[in-house]
């Protein structure tokens, strides 16, 4: 049996993307080891059908984090056996291109976002200089590259040359919601997952929670977990926004079900947010749970061709209390949103995405 190594930087706890990829690279008869890092406080993780390595990792700051985790993925994967390789994301990148051209074996990336646009480099042109300079040595030794949107396809091949393949990260079928609940039967639920970093809408979403009749479920960890909690405790709004951290994703779906409208208002302040296209965009289709959300050109295309959604009008807190109590107020016109998910969800899946998988390891091997 051929095996694969499957590298990516964070704790593989809620990485529902990587997970679902190494299950349809076990479904092309693959060995599967997925590599990442861990913590001392790293929780425990629950047994999946593939092998899981999480590497030590000693340090949380960004420039040392990202070195030490390279070095130390470097040396597993040159002292590891393998077939193939397959990097997610441009920081586990070098490391992988490294062993690749030592042992001459093929290597894919998945490139989940536009690393060197992410907000967090904006402000920092070193870092940015290293990111870009990486992107620019490794990609085109690349046997295969896959993302998740036109945008970082078109950056990949006016930059560099590179043809991609768009490997959408969308939930299975098996999450899809079939139970019909209607609007008027829930109660008032805000809900918005994912990572919790600036330049997201949640700093106004918060303080519109004062004029809002309704609870803020907010799903995720992030730069500024720490100060949007704060902020909500200045408010005296605890009772409206609750922080639930980093969840399972099963967990984390049981809990959009229940929501009556999801949060996705990303601002289009950096190259990465401007042509994003969310996950949690599917979960919530998958979820057959409206969405306000921002009017990003990726986003557009989905929400305009499957009527899944309703766009952010203001970051303003006021208007944009102003616009949720309209729409949850409105459940005649939720019930249709979410029955256009429900449609959705049947097109919209992995089981149909993942056959761009399947043909490409299919021409590697």
């Amino acid at each position: 049996m051929k095996r694969i190594c499957v590298s990516v930087s964070n704790d593989l706890l809620c990485d529902n993307r990587v997970d679902k990829t190494c299950n349809s690279l076990t479904k092309c008869g693959l060995s599967v080891k997925l590599i990442g890092r861990k913590f001392k406080d790293s929780p425990s993780l629950t047994s999946r059908p593939y092998q899981c390595k999480r590497l030590g990792v000693c340090f949380k700051n960004n420039i040392v984090y990202y070195a030490e985790l390279n070095i130390r993925l470097f040396f597993y994967l040159l002292f590891s056996k393998q077939d193939f390789l397959w990097a997610n994301d441009l920081d586990t990148l070098l490391p992988n291109y490294l062993v690749a051209k030592i042992k001459h074996k093929p290597l894919i990336f998945d490139s989940h976002e536009h690393f060197t646009e992410v907000p967090e480099l904006k402000n920092n042109p070193f870092a940015k200089k290293v990111w870009k300079s990486i992107e620019k040595h490794c990609i085109k030794g690349c046997d295969a590259v896959f993302t998740v949107c036109n945008p970082i396809k078109d950056y990949f091949k006016k930059e560099y040359s590179v043809e991609c393949e768009i490997l959408r990260n969308i939930p299975s079928k098996t999450y899809i919601n079939e139970d019909i609940t209607t609007s008027a039967n829930k109660d008032n639920i805000l809900v918005w997952q994912g990572a919790v970093n600036v330049e997201r809408g949640l700093e106004e979403l918060c303080e519109a929670m004062l004029y809002i009749d309704a609870q803020l479920i907010i799903m995720g960890d992030g730069d500024i977990k720490g100060v949007l909690a704060k902020r909500v405790k200045e408010l005296n709004i605890e009772n409206k926004v609750k922080f639930l951290g980093r969840l399972p994703f099963k967990e984390m779906i049981k809990n959009t079900k229940l929501s009556k409208l999801a949060i996705s208002i990303d601002k289009p302040t950096n190259g990465n947010y401007s042509i994003s296209l969310p996950n949690k965009i599917f979960e919530y289709i998958s979820c057959s749970i409206p969405v306000l959300v921002s009017p990003l050109q990726e986003i557009k295309h989905i929400v305009d061709n499957y009527h899944t959604g309703i766009y952010i009008k203001s970051y303003e807190p006021k208007e944009l209390a102003k616009q949720i109590n309209e729409i949850l107020s409105d459940n005649q016109t939720l019930d249709l949103i979410s029955d256009n998910c429900r449609k959705a969800a049947k097109e919209l899946s992995w089981e149909n995405e993942e056959k761009k998988l399947f043909n490409t390891i299919k021409n590697i091997i």
